[in-house]
């Protein structure tokens, strides 16, 4: 496959960015995204220009580090991260417009590279447990009912990339929160901290400069793990009850 790639290139926090334009050759259907971009990147070596900048570890769609809006839409035309979607959704000779996440709580470190570092500090503010949970086999000693459980595990796939801010017309952090407050508030190893959890991370959140939610499910369609938009009404209903409690 031949592309051409049009590609947000910023050389700091500082600096002023634009698009570039590249084109790269050679690519197969079966390679990732990523390695599209590895491609390109050992083109500009080679001819003594700066590679492009862009986060990624584990590539398996397991850490969230990967993130990029490719043709307006975060982690592109699947639903799945940047590291799992395949040169084959894409066709030969197509013009692909790559850019950072959009948010002005993830500002541009260089080039596709963001500073989420908003999101930590949200988890920093409620995101643990204080209750002894021992180890594997102690933590089954707790019995959790069934509802509960699967409640707790469908919010603990947050990977926390940041997809639905990317994607919120307003940059909200809304879905991201309430899957770390709904994750812990209804397992009984949460309940220690469960009132002050949800005030002192919406409070966080409000803090670092995310939008407004206005519920309209852009963030639910791009996270590639699939948090549902109702956890987000979940989470105002544990801010409330905390409210009323903590009055």
């Amino acid at each position: 496959m031949k592309l051409n790639l049009r590609v947000w290139r910023q050389k700091n926090a500082a600096a002023e960015g634009a698009m570039a334009t590249y084109e790269v050759d050679g690519i197969s259907p079966d390679m990732s995204f990523l390695e599209m971009l590895d491609t390109l990147n050992e083109d500009l070596i080679l001819r003594g220009e700066d590679p492009v900048a862009f986060d990624h570890d584990c590539r398996e769609g397991i850490c969230g580090a990967c993130s990029l809006v490719i043709d307006g839409d975060a982690h592109g035309p699947e639903r799945t991260t940047t590291c799992q979607l395949h040169m084959r959704s894409f066709r030969d000779g197509d013009t692909i417009d790559v850019e950072p996440w959009r948010a002005s709580a993830f500002p541009v470190v260089k080039d596709l590279v963001v500073d989420r570092t908003a999101f930590d500090r949200i988890i920093q503010a409620g995101g643990y447990v204080t209750a002894p949970t021992g180890s594997a086999p102690e933590a089954h000693a707790t019995a959790v009912p069934k509802a509960d459980a699967d409640f707790a595990f469908e919010h603990a796939e947050c990977i926390g990339c940041g997809a639905c801010v990317a994607a919120c017309p307003n940059g909200s952090a809304m879905l991201f929160t309430s899957a770390k407050v709904n994750h812990l508030n209804v397992l009984p190893q949460g309940a220690p901290e469960r009132e002050t959890r949800v005030l002192d991370m919406v409070a966080q959140m409000d803090a670092e400069g995310f939008g407004g939610c206005t519920l309209t499910g852009e963030c639910a369609t791009a996270c590639p793990k699939g948090i549902p938009l109702p956890s987000i009404a979940a989470m105002n209903k544990e801010w409330l009850r905390a409210r009323r409690k903590v009055k």
